[in-house]
């Protein structure tokens, strides 16, 4: 007989799709995943890393698309409804970070910061929901601490992660009913594929380390506790919430 923790936070064998599952957040939620018995359908835009991702899961799905695309997006959804019902959970670890001096940044720049971080956030969002249908399930979306507190230079992807948060909280009031349960986690920044080229620069890593309590960048683990948290019966009451995994940035 199962331990009452072991009800709470056990996802063996539940069904979870994971865009942007090559980046820096990604790779690690699925493996993490993966260890955690969990069925997975991988998605990315990138062929080669997803493939490497699938020969290393075992029993895993990958299908090579982009989320920003609508016809993309179909696609997936049929190919759930063939092979990956029912849908128990959908993580969106998809995004782009930059960073631009506001009064140089081009519109066409920040449409994409919208266009990958909120309406393919949106699209996606959509595709679980309906493969999900009366039996309900979890979506999560990586978000930042960038939708709460301010950084200089950082306009489009500031104002993309503040609209996903918003986003994610209607969607979890709208589609509740449904037993959908939608959230957010904002990690702080990390040190990843995607900051890297950033971090590299001395004055930006000092800056940003001082803006931490804890006195460190986060890392993919710090979301593991969280993520097992929203998709298992211990998360079963909460929707529409944006979860800072900080290290104490939102305090400052």
């Amino acid at each position: 007989m199962p331990s009452r923790q072991e009800e709470l936070f056990n996802i063996n064998g539940k069904k979870i799709i994971v865009v942007g599952a090559c980046g820096g957040f990604g790779l690690d939620i699925s493996n993490f995943l993966h260890e955690c018995g969990a069925s997975l359908f991988l998605v990315d835009t990138n062929k080669k890393k997803l493939k490497l991702l699938n020969d290393s899961l075992p029993g895993s799905i990958c299908l090579p698309l982009d989320i920003c695309n609508e016809a993309h997006m179909a696609t997936l959804l049929e190919s759930i409804k063939k092979q990956f019902l029912p849908l128990d959970g959908a993580i969106n670890a998809a995004g782009i970070f930059s960073t631009e001096p506001s009064i140089d940044i081009k519109i066409f720049s920040f449409k994409k910061f919208m266009d990958i971080n909120v309406s393919g956030a949106l699209l996606f969002s959509q595709v679980a929901a309906k493969a999900m249908g009366e039996t309900g399930g979890r979506i999560i979306h990586l978000a930042s601490v960038s939708s709460k507190v301010t950084n200089t230079k950082y306009a489009a992807y500031s104002s993309s992660k503040a609209a996903l948060s918003q986003l994610v909280k209607v969607l979890g009031r709208e589609w509740a009913e449904n037993k959908i349960l939608v959230n957010a986690i904002g990690p702080a920044m990390a040190k990843n594929s995607m900051s890297e080229k950033f971090i590299k620069d001395p004055q930006f890593e000092k800056q940003a380390l001082s803006s931490i309590p804890i006195g460190r960048f986060s890392t993919s683990q710090d979301l593991f506790g969280v993520i097992l948290l929203l998709l298992s019966n211990g998360g079963s009451y909460i929707t529409g919430q944006t979860i800072f995994v900080d290290g104490g940035r939102t305090l400052t």
